[in-house]
């Protein structure tokens, strides 16, 4: 591993860790929302997790996605006293169409939602992409690119107005109870920064888009947004949340093609998640999805995003923590040691 991504790595586990340990009190309404950072929610669950690179045909209803070899994850995990664990790795018989021996990825995520916070990290260090035919306008087969890489780095961060009302991570890791339905709106920031490169020109030559190729394409955008979260309560455990926002990000884009480019501009991005499932104080089952996307700053031919999603389907049991367990977890909880008294 890279010493860069090294660093984000441990950046990444760092800032997580601190704000978790800095959500343990009971701040919520009672009324809205049941707390229970004494149980242990132990999790099996499927998940995708992928970051798409995608070029648009400029004044034609048409584009080219390049998907990464990432495929069906299988994790465990558990939540216990406002900190959560997951490990989730592609099993062979739940990816038939996968390539083998392309490069490995990781793809760090934390979606941190807190009482009056909403914090997003993506951490993406891809290679080998690919098009499936059925984006290309002359198909033959799927065009494979094992030589290019993608990085993205970025975080997103919100704060909620009426956020004692409305528990987001009850959504999310069902560590807490919604009780009665709720809303709020929110503002934040983001900040996002990448580039994505071939051993050379990147769209297929069969397309015959010369003007549009490139080899080489890197960007850096921040900017302030708005959006709202609610969830909905239907019956005793039943719910539905949704949480969006849009963004106008400032910054610049930059490709390489016989020549180099760069320009500065501005444009709008949107960020939306939802979640959808039964939780009690014994079990959860339950749906959710999060999705970015990362319009890149437009310059003549190249009109280009970069989408990153996480959609996940979680079983989760909860038990009681028995005192021996609780007082040893207690003197190794990372959210507690980075935690100021």
């Amino acid at each position: 591993m890279s010493f860069c991504k090294t660093f984000f790595l441990v950046t990444f586990l760092l800032v997580a860790f601190r704000i978790n340990g800095q959500t343990s009190k009971p701040t919520f309404d009672t009324a809205y929302v049941e707390q229970h950072p004494e149980k242990i929610n132990l999790r099996l669950y499927l998940s995708c997790k992928f970051t798409n690179f995608v070029v648009r045909v400029p004044e034609e209803n048409w584009r080219y996605v390049f998907e990464p070899n990432s495929g069906l994850n299988l994790g465990v995990g558990f939540t216990y006293e406002n900190f959560t664990l997951n490990l989730a790795f592609p099993v062979g018989f739940l990816n038939p169409n996968r390539y083998q021996d392309w490069p490995r990825f990781l793809d760090l995520q934390s979606h941190i939602y807190s009482r009056r916070m909403i914090l997003d990290f993506f951490g993406q260090f891809y290679g080998g992409y690919s098009i499936q035919k059925d984006y290309l306008k002359n198909p033959a087969e799927d065009y494979l690119r094992e030589d290019m890489r993608l990085n993205s780095v970025g975080i997103n961060f919100n704060y909620l107005f009426r956020g004692e009302r409305i528990s987001i991570g009850a959504s999310f890791n069902q560590a807490a109870i919604q009780k009665k339905s709720a809303f709020s709106p929110f503002v934040g920031f983001e900040v996002y920064g990448g580039g994505m490169k071939g051993d050379s020109l990147l769209l297929p030559s069969s397309e015959n888009l010369d003007i549009l190729n490139f080899k080489r394409s890197s960007y850096f955008q921040f900017g302030p947004n708005t959006g709202a979260a609610a969830t909905l309560v239907l019956g005793k455990g039943f719910f539905v949340t949704a949480v969006g926002s849009v963004n106008l990000s400032v910054g610049y884009g930059e490709w390489e093609n016989t020549i180099e480019q760069k320009k500065w501009g501005a444009v709008p991005t949107y960020f939306v998640r939802g979640f959808i499932g039964y939780n009690n104080r014994k079990f959860s089952v339950n749906a959710n999805a999060v999705y970015k996307n990362l319009n890149l700053i437009n310059s003549g031919p190249f009109d280009q995003a970069v989408n990153t999603g996480n959609i996940r389907f979680n079983i989760i049991y909860k038990l009681d923590a028995g005192p021996k367990l609780e007082k040893g977890f207690r003197k190794v909880n990372p959210s507690r040691l980075l935690k100021k008294d």
